[in-house]
């Protein structure tokens, strides 16, 4: 059975419906979910589900990220997660960090990648007048948002759309295709899962 931990930084969502899905046959369990924010609201939500939570603070280390993250390696150290999972985790983790769990941490990004890598991706499909938008898993590399794409799902854009709407639109298909990419890859396969 893979062990996996799930890193977030606010209501944790995406890590909700991770952990509801590795249940039954999946070949995974949730073993912790690690957040740099006390107040992340995804925290209570993963104990009220039996799942192990912890914290680091990456305020009080200032820009000192190596600091931070020999604080953040600690309890995935001792939860010894066999799959780390980024699920609005907003910190972005340095080549040192990645090396040490290297091919085994994959982050979702409300994109489709390798466009509109980093921030604002809904602002910046609407800017360029897309016809659709949507998110891609991935597996993280040292550099940002742009390691071997694991699986994507497409939404289209419609007239009138918003940011907010579109975002809406994008997390509600997130939110179908993480657990199916982390099932597939609990199951040692990486063939891209495509989204309708």
């Amino acid at each position: 059975m893979k062990r996996v931990a799930i890193l977030i930084s606010g209501g944790g969502s995406n890590m909700l419906r991770l952990v509801e899905s590795m249940t039954g046959d999946h070949s995974a369990r949730p073993v912790l979910v690690l957040s740099n924010n006390p107040k992340a609201g995804g925290l209570i939500k993963a104990q009220q589900h039996g799942v192990q939570v912890a914290v680091v603070d990456h305020r009080p280390f200032g820009k000192d990220r190596a600091a931070f993250e020999a604080e953040l390696i600690k309890p995935l150290q001792a939860a010894q997660p066999d799959i780390i999972c980024l699920a609005g985790f907003m910190r972005i983790l340095s080549a040192e960090f990645v090396a040490q769990f290297n091919g085994r941490i994959l982050n979702i990004h409300p994109s489709l990648l390798p466009k509109y890598k980093g921030l604002n991706t809904h602002a910046r499909a609407l800017a360029s007048e897309d016809s659709e938008a949507g998110c891609t898993v991935h597996l993280v590399t040292p550099v940002l948002d742009d390691g071997p794409i694991l699986g994507q799902a497409k939404v289209p854009i419609v007239e009138n759309e918003t940011v907010d709407s579109l975002a809406a639109k994008v997390l509600r298909m997130e939110h179908q295709l993480y657990p199916k990419v982390l099932k597939k890859f609990a199951q040692n396969e990486t063939q891209p899962v495509y989204l309708p």
